[in-house]
């Protein structure tokens, strides 16, 4: 644990949290001594994909955390409502909601199936409402006790120059469906003390969708690892919600703030040219 620990005792529930941005997330503030709840569908090893809720666990624990894995399909509204439950029961409460799940499939709209379609509606937009919706009245109880709630939502910032939607509509809708929410809940939420923020990475990042779904090897090269966004992350959690609330926040940009100027550290390839994210 850090000499200085702003996140030492805090509870996060975060979806999608077996790999990639959100272990990462969960390992960093598992540094800080919280407890981490990693809520997600992988329960059993994939052929395809590393990581499971366990494995995530595991690692949290490692990290000097304490975990719960919670295998939860976030589009499942009784799931989701018992798991949020399930974990407050067991941690006396919840700080932090990380809506990190997400669905991809970078396609036109003649070349998208209704299928995927739904499929990214409701992981991407439903499940963070959810997710969300479900929490607020542990976020609410942690405003009121001084405890610093937080929602991070992992989704760009909102721009509607065509240029995002002509090639991925169905994906570009759902990923500002996100933005939307993050939007009205830091209005709405304003007088409670429970900050919305968004999050997103200024260049691609190196997680299994990036290699398997947008450019392999050669993308990852030109990527940045998980621990940019979770020390970006890290700091957005540790700041005052009151003050800090209704962002839509790049990583890089953040880490400048807390006074970061190494980041070829972050960098898969140091020295390679990195390949900006989409939206941005």
């Amino acid at each position: 644990m850090s000499e200085t620990a702003p996140l030492a005792g805090k509870t996060l529930f975060i979806t999608g949290g077996s790999r990639g941005i959100g272990e990462a997330i969960a390992i960093r503030a598992a540094q800080d001594g919280a407890n981490v709840v990693v809520a997600a569908k992988t329960s059993e090893p994939h052929p395809k994909l590393p990581g499971t809720i366990h494995t995530a666990v595991e690692k949290v624990e490692a990290a000097g955390g304490k975990g719960l894995a919670l295998q939860v399909d976030a589009r499942d509204e009784d799931r989701v409502k018992e798991a949020v439950d399930q974990a407050a029961e067991h941690f006396g409460g919840i700080d932090i909601v990380v809506n990190n799940a997400s669905a991809i499939f970078l396609a036109t709209t003649e070349a998208t199936p209704m299928k995927r379609y739904d499929l990214m509606m409701d992981v991407n937009v439903r499940a963070t409402f959810c997710v969300t919706q479900a929490a607020m009245p542990y976020l609410r109880a942690s405003a009121e006790a001084g405890r610093g709630p937080h929602i991070l939502t992992l989704s760009p910032p909102l721009d509607m120059d065509p240029k995002w939607f002509a090639n991925h509509l169905p994906y570009t809708m759902s990923k500002y469906g996100m933005s939307m929410c993050v939007l009205g809940w830091a209005r709405e939420f304003k007088e409670t003390g429970i900050a919305a923020n968004a999050l997103w990475p200024k260049t691609t990042i190196a997680t299994a969708a990036v290699r398997n779904l947008l450019g392999g090897e050669e993308m990852i090269r030109a990527s940045r690892t998980p621990e940019i966004v979770a020390d970006a992350a890290h700091w957005i959690f540790s700041q005052d919600p009151r003050g800090t609330t209704g962002h839509f926040f790049l990583d890089e940009e953040v880490l400048r703030m807390a006074g970061e100027t190494d980041f070829e550290r972050y960098a898969v390839e140091p020295g390679t040219d990195l390949m900006p994210d989409l939206f941005l």
